[in-house]
């Protein structure tokens, strides 16, 4: 018996042997899912990590991810990255998103196990004739429980900044060799390569803040690294927007820093009365159309910035400035802020004796923030 057994077992390994590498391809390797499919379920599942093996950037050939769900209501604020959105009801209408090679590896997913789309849609595409098809049936929820990084769409960040919803969009490309040259209006640079160095003095103190980073487009990756880093870092809302500035500027055209057109020029500071203030109608003005021309310094505690701050300040207590004075940039204006005016006075001055060469300014005015970003500033007389 025991010979019969090595015989058979000898035989497995010839066979296994004998058949041409070529024929294991990567998804028949890939069924790898361990839940029961469903009445009406597509049978060739797949299961998260999968899934993740694919869902990278820079997006890898030979593989397309399908997100089967509507597109204003589910895909655009929230997919797999890499995913292109077919929504089922519109299937027969989008079969030129589909890959010209019927042989590729196409990957479903809708909204889980109660969803139907991705099943319906993975049939579909068997009639037309792909051979390499799968789904996977616990799709977006799942891959977001499970810690990964969501994805939206570039028409999502336009919608977000046509509505000024409280965020911080965040160019992860080298600065003068891209953002310089244009960028999605309301960004603010934080290259990946500097990201260690600056995310401190560039990213909000909020780590609630709904962070959205892009580069340029599905074959660059340093949204994504950059994202990673956030998310390292405590920040809670992080997505990523694969497409990023190339269909943006393909979509509503190149940011007026493009290449070739002329900047807009920066409003200008104006000075208060009392000396070493900003207005709060030009404070205003420059956060609303030119926020990158300043550094915005909140000198209050970490527990009351916790509370609420303007997007994109940083955080420098008052009582560790002297300290760190050397921290402070040198390139652009500062705005010191606090609740009052006489902590952010305090560090103009200072910052006046400790280091003269620096720009500073204060607003003399009463402000108020909440989480969400919002803001009320009453200037005094």
């Amino acid at each position: 018996m025991k010979s019969v057994r090595l015989l058979a077992a000898a035989s497995l390994v010839a066979a296994i042997f004998a058949t041409p590498l070529a024929q294991f391809s990567v998804a028949q390797a890939a069924d790898t899912a361990t839940v029961q499919p469903k009445e009406g379920w597509y049978t060739k599942l797949v299961d998260n990590a999968f899934v993740a093996r694919y869902a990278v950037l820079p997006k890898q050939d030979g593989v397309q991810i399908i997100d089967s769900r509507p597109t204003g209501r589910k895909f655009d604020p929230g997919h797999i990255p890499t995913a292109t959105n077919i929504p089922d009801t519109q299937f027969e209408k989008m079969i030129d998103q589909l890959p010209a090679d019927k042989s590729t590896l196409l990957i479903f997913y809708c909204e889980g196990h109660e969803c139907m789309l991705s099943h319906n849609s993975a049939y579909k595409a068997e009639k037309l004739g792909y051979t390499n098809i799968r789904v996977y049936a616990e799709g977006y929820p799942e891959w977001i429980q499970k810690g990964h990084i969501g994805a939206v769409s570039v028409p999502y960040i336009k919608k977000l900044l046509d509505e000024k919803s409280p965020m911080v969009l965040i160019d992860s490309r080298p600065k003068e060799r891209k953002f310089d040259k244009g960028h999605i209006p309301g960004a603010i640079s934080l290259p990946d390569s500097q990201f260690e160095k600056l995310a401190a003095e560039r990213l909000p103190a909020d780590k609630a803040t709904p962070l959205y980073f892009y580069c340029e487009g599905l074959n660059c990756k340093l949204s994504s690294d950059s994202a990673e880093k956030a998310v390292k870092l405590g920040y809670t809302k992080v997505k990523v927007v694969p497409e990023g500035y190339p269909l943006w500027a393909k979509l509503y055209g190149p940011s007026p820093t493009a290449e070739g057109t002329p900047a807009a020029a920066a409003p200008t500071i104006q000075q208060g009365k009392e000396s070493g203030t900003i207005t709060v109608a030009s404070f205003e003005k420059i956060f609303k159309e030119a926020p990158d021309s300043i550094y915005i310094i909140d000198v209050r505690d970490p527990k009351e910035v916790e509370t609420g701050t303007f997007k994109g300040a940083r955080n420098v207590p008052i009582n560790s400035l002297e300290k760190r004075i050397d921290e402070l940039p040198t390139d652009k204006p500062i705005v010191f802020v606090c609740g009052a005016g006489g902590r952010s006075g305090e560090a103009v001055d200072m910052a006046k004796l400790l280091k003269p060469a620096l720009k500073t300014y204060f607003m003399d005015a009463d402000i108020k923030w909440t989480k969400d970003g919002n803001y009320t500033i009453v200037e005094k007389k």
